[in-house]
């Protein structure tokens, strides 16, 4: 009844319809993202205010990841804005020409620090790798190059270093201001792009906090340079990103299922939260089915653990968003139901070094382990509960019950985890079991005679409370 793994859809263009935008929601979307990359910020603020109107017609709650556009590392635009660029050809990337004055022989380049970044025989790639230019030598402000895979090149495109090492800072001035932006709409994470170190995550985190925000950090994994420093920027981060589609230029596609298998690991370790992103079903931007290889490539990233799975240009732009959506509701679905996807070994050997944590880890255990055990519902002030909680592989749905709107609204990207609008301090301790069962019945999670485990802290609102666990037959 209740998919586990979380579906994460785009707005744009395509649905800013409000009837389209409740079709996605009926259809399964959990949480959105707003692309900073495009449109200005009075169109994403209306995109956000439609979103929150629909979900509470719907009495849906959706969270809202504000997506930051990072370092603008692309070529300038063309005058007839697109070019063929043949194998062999000569081609120049020229930081002194004019943005829009491209020929077939040369283009401006937005980052300037390029220049210094790049040597002789360093290979560039070109729109997401379509591209493919060796460097020869660099002249003043021209990087001179041939041409080893060509084809169309038209405006804007990303330009990529192979092997990584681009200097560019993961936070512009822009993104500075955006976080800004986001801090004042409390969305409910803000996503770094091209994040280098865990300091780029905690200037991130500061910046939010200033601006009155309270969301959480996703560090996007895009660039060579972050897997060298995985460990410390996921325990700096509230959750991460495997954006393949940099990430892959960077690292050769060949070495990405493995680097995606490890991070997704990795996260699930730390007890962070995780999203498997870029290129999903994307041939359904065009078409009203995915590819079979699309359909393994989102079973696979639920079988390895992935909280999230993503859907970009395919709901932003694509001709087919509440298509999209079903489609991968049915393949989650469908992975899901698979044996492994409820198996976890996950911390069995390790020691706890928290009583709400070990709480949480207990509850787990034994709602695996118990027959009859249909639900678990943590009462939770900040979410870390069942947060944990959704580290465990299991087929249990997790309810987070929560007083707090920004709590309810974090738990949607945990992948199990359902959030209750429950304010606990308008009932006393005796009778919030029997609420909590009551609203369970209500929406159909257990029935007569099912086991659910309840865990809660002896003091009502305090944050890291929860210290008990109690199994109750319905």
């Amino acid at each position: 009844m209740f998919r586990r793994t979380k579906i994460i859809a785009t707005l744009g263009p395509a649905t800013d319809d409000p009837q389209m935008l409740d079709k996605i929601l009926i259809a399964g979307v959990d949480v959105v993202r707003l692309n900073f990359s495009h449109q200005t910020p009075e169109t994403h603020k209306a995109r956000l205010d439609l979103l929150r109107e629909r979900a509470r017609a719907l009495g849906r709650t959706i969270g809202v990841i504000a997506d930051l556009q990072g370092p603008k590392i692309r070529i300038e635009r063309f005058v007839n804005d697109k070019i063929v660029l043949n194998n062999g050809d000569p081609f120049i990337l020229d930081a002194a020409l004019p943005s829009d004055q491209g020929t077939q022989e040369r283009v401006g380049i937005a980052y300037k620090q390029l220049l210094t970044d790049v040597k002789p025989n360093d290979v560039l790639s070109l729109d997401d790798g379509r591209i493919s230019l060796k460097i020869n030598k660099i002249v003043s402000t021209e990087i001179r190059c041939t041409v080893l895979a060509g084809g169309v090149l038209s405006n804007n495109k990303g330009i990529n270093l192979q092997g990584g090492g681009l200097s560019a800072a993961a936070l512009t001035h822009k993104d500075k201001s955006d976080i800004v932006l986001a801090a004042a709409w409390q969305v409910d994470y803000i996503a770094v792009s091209f994040v280098r170190t865990a300091e780029d995550v905690h200037q991130a985190r500061r910046l939010l906090q200033m601006g009155g925000g309270s969301g959480g950090v996703i560090a996007k994994i895009e660039r060579t340079e972050a897997l060298d420093h995985a460990e410390s920027i996921i325990k700096a981060a509230d959750a991460i990103m495997v954006a393949r589609g940099d990430l892959g230029v960077e690292v050769g596609y060949a070495a990405l299922p493995s680097i995606q298998k490890r991070l997704i690991r990795q996260a699930r370790e730390l007890n962070k939260g995780v999203i498997t992103a870029t290129q999903m079903m994307e041939t359904m931007i065009e078409n009203p089915i995915p590819t079979r290889a699309e359909v393994s490539d989102v079973a696979n990233a639920v079988f390895d653990g992935s909280d999230a799975v993503m859907l970009s240009a395919e709901t932003a732009a694509g001709k087919y968003p509440e298509e999209v959506v079903k489609a991968m509701d049915r393949v989650c679905r469908e992975a899901e139901h698979q044996p492994e996807s409820k198996i976890s070994d996950h911390r069995m050997t390790s020691q706890f070094g928290r009583i709400d944590e070990a709480i949480a880890m207990a509850t787990m255990y034994t709602a695996n382990h118990l027959l009859n055990v249909k639900a678990v519902a943590a009462l939770t002030e900040s979410g870390s509960t069942p947060l944990w909680m959704s580290r465990i592989c299991s087929g249990i749905p997790i309810f987070a019950f929560s007083r707090l709107p920004s709590t309810c609204s974090k738990v949607t990207l945990y992948r199990g985890v359902y959030p209750v609008d429950f304010d606990v301090m308008l009932t006393d301790s005796a009778h919030a079991n029997q609420e909590i069962i009551n609203t369970l019945l209500r929406c159909g999670a257990v029935s007569q005679g099912d086991l659910v485990i309840i865990t809660k802290g002896d003091l009502s609102g305090i944050s890291g409370g929860s210290n008990s666990m109690k199994i109750i037959c319905v």
